[in-house]
């Protein structure tokens, strides 16, 4: 996603923002996966479509209030709340005062203006990189689905609760155990868009090629888990160093932030995914590999 298209974003939403729209129809406006467009609106502006969304038409909301006779009531429609409560709450919880209040000088009112895209020229920063091609890839996983929203999502652990179930559960050697020593690395598979787009697939799992004992995955598909097959692609690959998952947000923000920009390079829809090494460098969380393309 370029800045181009962020900002095209920004536009089709303030353009909209009194029409019944959500992240979905925005992402489809500038032509992506609804998945990829809520992640890389995330991490580029710190919040979700649906949450600027929603500031954007509180803080119109609370100028019409105060500068005309327009009702709380057709207030919460015209917003495109569902009841005048619902908008009532939402309102008190972004202003700190009730739509009531607001229609009378002295209430405390929140001002969100409309987002602006600008690349700004800050101190030089290095962040190492590396491009790789691969061919049709197989790996054998335990999958899960997800819920867009989670992205970026700050208080949600549900893909770090979902390694540590499958751990807990001993579900993970059976797949390593289908590898030789030495080649039992692990890989954290993130899907593309599904057909619904509300949700993404996580999948954790190892590669199947000529190293992998073929009757034992045939065993393990038996017993509920997923062949996962990408298709050819070329990566950026990057080296996540740290103790836990915060290096691996932090070099997403910085795909987003800093290469996307000054390469030209834009993620695909296809599967990106961590490696997790079994002999890893000291240090190293993971390696995160990132489809892309050059950008037209």
């Amino acid at each position: 996603m370029s800045i181009q298209q962020i900002q095209q974003a920004i536009n089709y939403m303030e353009e909209h923002i009194c029409e019944d729209i959500n992240y979905v129809d925005v992402a489809r406006n500038v032509h992506m996966s609804s998945y990829n467009f809520h992640r890389t609106f995330s991490f580029v502006t710190g919040m979700t479509a649906n949450e600027y969304l929603r500031s954007r038409r509180l803080t119109l909301a609370a100028q019409e209030l105060q500068s005309t006779d327009l009702s709380v009531t057709d207030a919460a429609y015209k917003y495109g709340y569902e009841t005048p409560e619902s908008f009532s709450k939402a309102f008190s919880r972004f202003h700190g005062s009730t739509p009531r209040q607001a229609k009378h000088k002295g209430a405390k009112l929140h001002l969100f203006n409309p987002l602006v895209i600008k690349i700004i020229l800050e101190g030089g920063s290095i962040m190492d990189y590396r491009m790789e091609h691969r061919e049709q890839q197989q790996f054998i996983a335990l999958v899960r689905a997800f819920p867009n929203e989670i992205v970026n999502d700050d208080n949600d652990h549900s893909i770090p609760d979902f390694w540590t179930e499958c751990g807990e559960k001993n579900l993970m050697q059976p797949m390593r155990q289908l590898r030789a020593e030495g080649k039992r690395d692990l890989y954290g598979l993130c899907s593309p868009a599904r057909d619904s787009e509300t949700h993404f697939n996580y999948g954790i799992g190892v590669r199947v090629d000529d190293d992998t004992d073929m009757a034992g995955v045939q065993r393990l598909v038996d017993n509920g888990y997923t062949m996962w097959k990408t298709e050819p692609a070329d990566y950026a690959v990057f080296k996540c160093y740290g103790a836990d998952g915060d290096c691996l947000g932090e070099t997403w923000s910085k795909f987003f932030k800093e290469f996307v920009p000054q390469t030209g390079y834009v993620q695909t829809d296809d599967t990106d995914y961590e490696i997790y090494f079994e002999k890893g460098e000291s240090g190293l969380f993971c390696e995160l590999w990132v489809p892309v393309r050059k950008s037209e």
